[in-house]
């Protein structure tokens, strides 16, 4: 008999390091991805290169948070010129959705000048962990200025992990590591042990006020960061 996957089974998956993917958009199936080298973006050495510091204080676009998770998973599914497969079928964002009515899935969502949605992510919060599933952009920046707010938000809601899955170029220039299984778990675990709180940051934070609380935060995250080294 074939286990049907729900959201409380899905958040059990993610505790123990586990995550599902389908092969192709049109799949009907799932299955689970456990690698042995597990791609995180570490919290206390996040890079922000400067060009993009200043398009994030410059508050090019306007930032806002989970108030539209169906418009961003939608784009995240959809096909490019330069994407021409994605792994988000019917099951994926039936099973998200659920979480995010749940408290579980959060967004960070860009939009430009005309308050259309040109960039952002999403991803699943659990504990002190945060785990990166999908993002997207149809503006140059627009998903690394994402990613720079969601980083300030982290840290400001004391999370201790920052999963990425898999590194890649894209988020190689933001400081992401591979770790070994093993270690990974470790650094899970230690995550798992406090609640990180997604929405304490003000929603609108400004850039500028955001790139002050990452220079704030981060030397003391750094210093008071319990997990394995």
């Amino acid at each position: 008999m074939e286990l049907q996957i729900t959201p409380q089974i899905l958040l059990k998956a993610y505790a123990c390091g586990v995550f599902p993917m389908a092969e192709t958009a049109n799949s009907p199936d799932l299955f689970w991805i456990d690698p042995e080298r597990r791609g995180i973006l570490p919290l206390d050495s996040f890079h922000i290169p400067k060009r993009l510091a200043r398009t994030v204080s410059a508050d090019k676009f306007t930032v806002r948070t989970s108030k539209n998770f169906k418009a961003v998973i939608s784009a995240c599914a959809s096909t490019t010129s330069t994407r021409r497969e994605t792994w988000i079928n019917t099951e994926i964002r039936q099973l998200y959705t659920d979480l995010f009515e749940m408290g579980y899935c959060q967004t960070i969502e860009v939009y430009n000048a005309t308050d259309k949605l040109v960039g952002g992510l999403y991803g699943v919060s659990l504990g002190g962990a945060f785990f990166g599933e999908s993002m997207f952009s149809l503006e140059r920046d627009a998903s690394k200025v994402a990613l720079v707010h969601l980083y300030g938000r982290l840290l400001y809601g004391k999370y201790r992990l920052l999963d990425a899955q898999f590194v890649t170029t894209h988020l190689k220039q933001f400081g992401a590591i591979e770790v070994q299984k093993d270690h990974y778990a470790k650094l899970l675990d230690n995550a798992l042990t406090v609640h990180g709180d997604f929405n304490t940051l003000p929603q609108g934070t400004s850039g500028k006020r955001l790139l002050q609380i990452i220079e704030e935060l981060r030397p003391a995250h750094r210093e008071n960061k319990n997990g394995p080294n």
